[in-house]
C-alpha cells in the first residue's frame, strides 16, 4: 500500500528577524512575489533533510522541546507552508488543528463562521446542516450562536474550531497541542473524539508536550532535534530517545 504522507529530503529555512529567508508561502506563488533570495548569516534551517513515509492508519507523535521544528512539520504537510527543498506527498486531504481558529471571522457570529469555516474545507450546504447540530452540542455555544466570535473567550474560541475541524471526513487530522487547550471536562470529549476518529481509520500526526497523550494515541514517534530527524520508531523510543537528550526523568516533565 503507498503511503498517505511521504517526505525526502525536506528542508525549510526562515530568517531569524524579519520572517521567511527564501521560502515561498503559497499565496507568493500565486500572486507571483516573494522570489528565492539567497541564505543571509542571519538564516536557519528550521528543518533539513527530513524523511519519512506515513501509511494510512498510522497514528504519529512528534516529540521534541519548543523550536525544533514540530509545528513548522505540520504546516508543510498541511500546505500552509512550501519547502525550501525536498519535497512531502499527501495523499489525501488534511483537517488542521494547527491554529484551530485561524480561519474564523471575529466580527462574524458563531453560527456564520460555522457556515463559512466548514464550506472553506468542503463540505457542501447539505453536510452543513446536517452537522450544524453535532457541531454547536459539542462546542456547548447554543446560548452564543448569534454572538460575534471576538466576544468569545478563548476556552469557547478553541472549542468551536475543535468541534468543526474535527467533523471533517478528511482522512488525516493535523493536531497540534490542542488538547491541552480547555477544561478537564471538554479534554475528555476531545480524547474521546480523537478516539473515533482513530478508529474510523484516520491517519493522525499529535504535536504534544503531554507524554500521557502521546502514548495514548500514538503507536509511532518521531523525535526531532535542531530541525533534524533523530529518532523514528515505536512511540516509546522516541520518547525514551528524548528524555534521554534533555537529560531530564519523565516524571520531571
Amino acid at each position: 500500500m503507498a503511503p498517505v504522507i511521504s517526505a525526502e529530503g525536506l528542508g525549510i529555512r526562515f530568517e531569524r528577524n524579519r520572517g521567511r529567508g527564501n521560502g515561498r508561502r503559497l499565496k507568493d506563488l500565486l500572486t507571483g512575489r516573494a522570489p528565492i533570495r539567497p541564505a543571509t548569516s542571519k538564516s536557519f534551517w528550521a528543518l533539513r533533510d527530513v524523511a519519512f513515509d506515513v501509511h494510512q492508519g498510522e497514528a504519529v507523535g512528534l516529540v521534541g522541546a519548543n523550536g525544533q521544528g514540530k509545528s513548522t512539520l505540520l504546516k508543510l504537510i498541511a500546505g500552509v507552508l512550501l519547502p525550501d527543498e525536498g519535497s512531502v506527498r499527501v495523499g489525501g486531504g488534511v483537517a488542521p488543528l494547527i491554529e484551530v481558529t485561524g480561519g474564523f471571522v471575529g466580527e462574524l457570529t458563531a453560527r456564520d463562521n460555522i457556515w463559512l469555516t466548514a464550506g472553506l474545507h468542503g463540505l457542501s450546504k447539505r453536510q452543513i446542516e446536517e452537522r450544524f447540530d453535532e457541531i454547536v452540542d459539542f462546542a456547548e455555544v447554543g446560548d452564543f450562536l448569534d454572538t460575534p466570535f471576538r466576544h468569545f473567550s478563548s476556552g469557547m474560541k478553541v472549542r468551536l474550531g475543535f468541534s468543526v475541524i474535527t467533523t471533517l471526513d478528511e482522512p488525516i487530522v493535523l493536531v497540534d497541542e490542542v488538547l491541552a487547550v480547555g477544561d478537564r471536562a471538554f479534554r475528555e470529549k476531545c480524547y474521546t473524539r480523537m478516539g473515533e476518529l482513530l478508529s474510523g481509520g484516520r491517519t493522525l500526526f499529535l504535536v504534544s508536550h503531554s507524554e500521557g497523550d502521546l502514548r495514548r494515541f500514538c503507536t509511532r514517534g518521531l523525535y526531532l532535534n535542531g530541525g533534524r530527524l533523530i529518532t523514528d520508531g515505536p512511540i516509546e523510543e522516541a520518547l525514551e530517545t528524548y528524555i534521554d537528550d534533555s537529560g531530564q526523568p519523565a516524571k520531571q516533565r
